[in-house]
């Protein structure tokens, strides 16, 4: 049996028909999914993925897929069409945003719950309106019992600290982490090592909060590197994945996966976005 010596990290936020940025349609995500399947592809839980990094064997086919900040969709779409074809996932969740509630529909079941564009969904949260665009408790736990889905953390509030008190950024920075901790402990039982950083920003200094605060893995918006065996699980790299066929996808992941041609690939495109900074 072939071993996996990358694992690519897939980057989702929204599964919808509406359109809007940072969004994958219903008929593409399946497709993305359909392209898995069909080459044998397996999605790794947290703790595989993280026996990866310490040099455990994973299968040579394996991706991680993970979503940011736990949308309703996530839950209409997503969850189905991820059980349809077998596959599971990691929501890292912003827990001031999550409300109680009952279960709503999902695809199959009737009438479906409004899934607005990613932009009006952050419109509706500032206004104190989360609970019609993100998760609730009674849906996060559905999945998490169903076994699709696992959740981790992504902070309290989702704030650039560093932008609105960069001061005080620190402090704040450890009361996310205490308070998300916190909520994850009390509605689901426990907390993982695992954290995914808001907007994508950390420095050193949130860095060593986090571990801190008892997480390990620490996942990033940065697409242009490995996650192989020994990669410091205090930078695990991502790529954003777009609302496109699943052949795309399919060859972004194999890019990702290859031992010479990823490599060539990701310092091609730093080189290209060091000439873009420079302008």
């Amino acid at each position: 049996m072939k071993y996996a010596q990358t694992v690519p990290v897939l980057m989702y936020h929204h599964v919808s028909p509406v359109e809007g940025m940072i969004n994958v349609g219903p008929l593409n995500f399946e497709q993305q999914l359909l392209w898995l399947k069909r080459r044998g592809y397996r999605s790794l839980t947290s703790d595989e993925f993280a026996g990866h990094l310490k040099g455990q064997p994973v299968p040579a086919k394996s991706v991680l897929i993970t979503f940011d900040d736990g949308y309703l969709d996530n839950w209409v779409y997503a969850y189905p069409l991820l059980k349809k074809y077998g596959y599971t996932a990691i929501i890292f969740l912003v827990t001031s945003w999550i409300n109680d509630g009952p279960l709503r529909h999902y695809l199959g079941q009737g009438e479906l719950p409004e899934t607005p564009s990613h932009r009006e969904c952050e419109d509706r949260i500032s206004q104190g309106r989360s609970d019609e665009v993100i998760l609730r408790w009674s849906e996060i736990k559905a999945m998490q019992e169903d076994g699709v889905f696992e959740f981790h953390s992504h902070t309290h509030t989702h704030t650039r600290w560093d932008q609105n008190t960069p001061i005080e950024k620190n402090e704040r920075m450890a009361q996310e982490l205490a308070l998300s901790r916190a909520s994850l402990q009390e509605h689901l039982g426990s907390v993982s090592e695992h954290f995914c950083w808001p907007q994508g920003y950390f420095d050193a200094d949130y860095t060593r909060l986090a571990q801190e605060a008892g997480f390990r893995y620490l996942y990033t918006t940065k697409a242009f590197g490995q996650n192989r065996a020994g990669t410091d699980p205090a930078h695990i790299y991502r790529f954003a994945v777009r609302n496109t066929s699943g052949n795309s996808v399919g060859r972004r992941i194999q890019v990702a996966a290859h031992p010479l041609i990823g490599p060539l690939f990701n310092k091609w495109k730093l080189w290209k976005r060091s000439l873009r900074t420079r302008k």
